[in-house]
């Protein structure tokens, strides 16, 4: 698939967004870590909300006429998109309440901003979920039809965001040794799953260009493409940019999405400045956005059995 630079920075930005809310009600409301003063919990929630929001304003780059974004809504019982778009604007009341809350109460928040926190912060999983099985329930992608989609959607939103958190926290002169092993633990934990879904797309299976044209007992290969030039399909379900690069980026992703931010990390329990948490920030927005554009790029949707492909 050809990966949409729109998507890659909606994705990005959303999930970081998602993941730095989530951690904030939970440390909040369950009283983990130092005590935050009131204008860390706004800091907190205003960058969460920030990511969050440019983010929903990059998806819809890739819309051709941007008028017809309301239809997105539209079939929530049959589209994780529509699920997608509807649980994206319901976190918007219930975060806003909890930010009041805490702009109007201060850390002390009563059981209404409570409530709505904790709601709030449900929804914002459930829309990490929901964006990964936009691609993780098309059968017609062997890479993306798996149940390591939507959990490397969550992770990997959830360890950008206690990278973001620490990182918030240095700021105030809050961070502590938690934050720092939080996020080592949060990019450990996405780091295996990623390792985990490379390792599964590697292994060919599925579709074959004999099972597409019903022909098993001999090899079966293209003599005619039918068309004489690049088409929509070629250009964009056809897209390889070869196995040199993809290995390259893979690297790339693990060093810069999540070995240099962990050793940043490391650095800080042994002494470092908290502040150089932001180093990590860059380099794991970096990698995951690295990530995110092999997730498209790998993506052989089974069209391209008839261009040629023996297999997807």
């Amino acid at each position: 698939m050809h990966p949409a630079l729109s998507v890659i920075l909606f994705t990005v930005t959303s999930g970081a967004g998602y993941g730095l809310f989530v951690l904030l009600v939970i440390f909040h409301l369950a009283g983990i870590g130092p005590a935050m003063s009131q204008g860390e919990l706004i800091a907190h929630g205003v960058a969460a909300l920030g990511l969050i929001t440019f983010g929903l304003l990059f998806s819809t780059g890739h819309l051709a006429n941007k008028k017809n974004a309301w239809r997105s809504f539209m079939r929530f019982r049959t589209s994780w998109l529509s699920r997608e778009a509807v649980f994206a604007v319901l976190f918007y009341p219930f975060a806003g309440i909890y930010g009041l809350s805490v702009l109007l109460q201060g850390a002390e928040i009563g059981p209404l901003g409570m409530v709505t926190g904790l709601i709030a912060a449900i929804l914002g999983v459930i829309v990490l979920f929901s964006t990964g099985m936009i691609y993780g329930c098309l059968k017609t992608i062997r890479q993306w039809n798996t149940a390591l989609t939507p959990a490397n959607y969550i992770m990997l939103g959830v360890a950008t965001g206690a990278v973001a958190y620490a990182a918030i926290a240095s700021a105030f002169d809050n961070a502590t040794a938690m934050h720092a092993g939080v996020a080592i633990v949060m990019l450990l934990i996405a780091a295996v799953l990623k390792g985990i879904y490379y390792f599964w797309i590697s292994r060919v299976s599925g579709p074959t260009i004999n099972t597409a044209t019903t022909f098993n007992r001999a090899t079966v290969r293209l003599l005619d493409t039918g068309h004489t030039a690049g088409t929509f399909l070629t250009d964009e379900f056809g897209y390889d940019p070869g196995k040199n690069t993809t290995d390259t980026l893979k690297m790339a992703v693990f060093l810069l999405g999540f070995i240099v931010p962990a050793l940043v990390f490391a650095a800080v329990l042994t002494g470092a400045p908290a502040a150089t948490a932001w180093l990590a920030v860059v380099s794991s927005l970096i990698g995951v956005g690295m990530e995110r554009w092999l997730f498209f790029a790998e993506a052989k949707h089974v069209v391209r059995l008839y261009h040629g492909d023996q297999h997807t």
